[in-house]
């Protein structure tokens, strides 16, 4: 993979412009870079560490799911205009960036790589510190910061990813995780197979919705599917097949979709409700693409409330993959005197959620 600016049609002009909020002379505003997989985002933190909505772009496949190096060209080709766009976004110039945040891991290494390379570029051209951040972790630090949350629990649900998350002793411990599939891989490979193209969830969610509208008092008697905890942990594996198979019995698609939901959800929030127990934490934050269903954010408020604990959920702009969480993460270590040196500076798609030290709350 090439590593200039200009084999990514990235132009990074230095040149102060009039018209830019060179008021902002107070200090400088830091840049994220997300493009763990399907999505390629900028986004903007100001010097006050107030976060600003993302600008970017997501590979949609015609037909079957993400292929890592078509997305990786997807992001290459994106990367210089999408850019331009999150500077003209809040009418700054390239000198009014005095940091550069990228997602380091973990997801799709030839996606990454193309984040870390656009990074380097803009670094190097500018002259401004690079910081490197986990992605996981910048999910929790943008619903903390959006929902005002102190020390959550964090259930974080994406395509990539579930785990049940909760700082102790200086890191974010994962107290539960998938053994097979994330949440959102099995919602979408559940929809594929119907015919529905990426991302599926939305689409299943919606037929869902309608089905329980139309039949109020439905049952689970002849939907029932496979229990995905295992433990503290969790598989999809087994309940994406039974789906398929309910739906091959002949049962509604809005029938199946709604009893997976249910199941599928339910498991989530049980261990999300036993990492609260044990943790003695009183609240819980969802994140993650998965975390814009309205069913599973109305499960998770039943659940809290039990538990005479909150419920927490970022904009949906922020559940999602975006620029804006690097961004943020990239300025509060920053804040703690961290830099990644260039020959530091490599992606690690297999990076923990627990390999990152917490030591700014």
């Amino acid at each position: 993979m090439k590593n200039g600016s200009h084999s990514m049609g990235l132009e990074v002009r230095v040149e102060e412009q009039s018209h830019t909020r060179s008021s902002m002379s107070n200090g400088k505003w830091t840049i994220g870079i997300e493009s763990t997989a399907h999505t390629f985002s900028f986004g903007l933190v100001n010097p006050e560490g107030v976060p600003y909505p993302s600008v970017g772009d997501t590979i949609k496949p015609l037909e079957g799911g993400i292929h890592p190096r078509e997305a990786a060209d997807h992001h290459r080709d994106y990367a210089g205009k999408l850019f331009q766009e999150v500077l003209h976004s809040q009418n700054l110039s390239p000198s009014d960036i005095g940091a550069i945040a990228y997602s380091q891991g973990p997801g799709l290494g030839p996606c990454l790589r193309i984040g870390a390379s656009v990074a380097r570029t803009i670094s190097s051209k500018l002259g401004v510190p690079l910081i490197g951040v986990n992605h996981c972790v910048a999910h929790i630090e943008i619903g903390r910061q959006q929902c005002d949350c102190n020390d959550p629990v964090l259930l974080y649900v994406s395509g990539g990813n579930t785990q049940v998350i909760a700082k102790l002793q200086g890191k974010y411990r994962v107290l539960g995780e998938t053994l097979d599939i994330g949440i959102g891989n099995m919602l979408d490979k559940f929809a594929r197979q119907q015919g529905i193209p990426f991302p599926g969830g939305p689409v299943i969610e919606k037929l869902a919705k309608e089905y329980i509208d139309e039949n109020p008092h439905a049952t689970l008697d002849g939907l029932e599917l496979p229990y995905p905890v295992r433990g503290m942990d969790l598989a999809f594996s087994g309940i994406l097949t039974a789906a398929q198979r309910l739906v091959e019995k002949g049962h509604s698609l809005g029938s199946v979709c709604w009893s997976l939901q249910e199941h599928a959800f339910a498991a989530c929030i049980e261990v999300a409700e036993r990492a609260l127990a044990h943790s003695g934490k009183k609240e819980v934050l969802l994140g993650g693409g998965v975390a814009c269903n309205n069913r599973l954010r109305e499960m998770s408020t039943l659940m809290a409330g039990e538990r005479e604990s909150t419920s927490h959920a970022p904009p949906r702009m922020y559940c999602i993959d975006n620029g804006t969480m690097i961004g943020l993460l990239g300025y509060i270590e920053l804040k703690t005197g961290r830099k990644t040196p260039f020959e530091s500076s490599g992606i690690d798609q297999y990076m923990r959620t627990d390999d990152t030290v917490v030591n700014w709350s």
